[in-house]
């Protein structure tokens, strides 16, 4: 049998896919667990915490690839290095987009849940602000044009492929643009603007 802490990631990631983050109450995790409420708080603060645990270790891994690049910007082209980052987006975003979404029914909740997560120094902003300081590297190191506005470009990749988590998850949509066809266009679009321009 798996050690207590996996199970109990292992079934609030599941409860969270399927009943949604506002009615997966940390009884009903624990229950699914096989564990007692009070053996899930020796492992979690709360649920925001579990809920941080969950992203941070069952899903695709966005943030450390942003510190990653950040870090080593130089391993390869800034293009190429937008595919990654639009790959692993849209992967995050499609795995959490059912958990997110239904925190919105209930405001009262949600609201508990934002200040849980930012009293835990995270939140839906990091992506963001992490992309826009890999981009800003790479304009510093003259790799795209000096005048290019790195907060913009890190919200429109992000937001295309959260985007294209809500088309995915939403009932009798049309079907998304596969995968290794969304990564490249999105990529090759954003960076198109933030080409440096030959001299001359």
């Amino acid at each position: 049998m798996k050690p207590a802490r996996a199970r109990i990631l292992d079934a609030a990631d599941q409860l969270m896919r399927t009943i949604g983050l506002a009615r997966a109450t940390t009884k009903e995790i624990a229950r699914e667990a096989g564990c007692s409420e009070a053996a899930l708080y020796k492992h979690f603060a709360s649920k925001e915490d579990l809920f941080l645990h969950v992203l941070q270790e069952r899903l695709p891994k966005l943030g450390p690839l942003l510190v990653e690049l950040t870090d080593e910007p130089a391993g390869h082209g800034v293009e190429e290095n937008l595919v990654t980052v639009v790959r692993q987006a849209a992967r995050f975003y499609e795995s959490t987009f059912a958990i997110g979404a239904s925190l919105f029914a209930e405001p009262a909740l949600l609201r508990r849940h934002a200040e849980g997560v930012h009293a835990l120094g995270s939140g839906p902003h990091h992506p963001i602000d992490a992309l826009s300081r890999y981009l800003r590297a790479e304009r510093e190191a003259g790799r795209i044009a000096p005048g290019s506005d790195t907060d913009a470009a890190a919200a429109l990749l992000m937001g295309a492929c959260l985007q294209r988590a809500f088309l995915k998850a939403f009932p009798g949509s049309e079907p998304v643009r596969p995968l290794d066809e969304f990564a490249p266009a999105v990529a090759r679009t954003v960076f198109a603007g933030l080409r440096p321009q030959p001299a001359g």
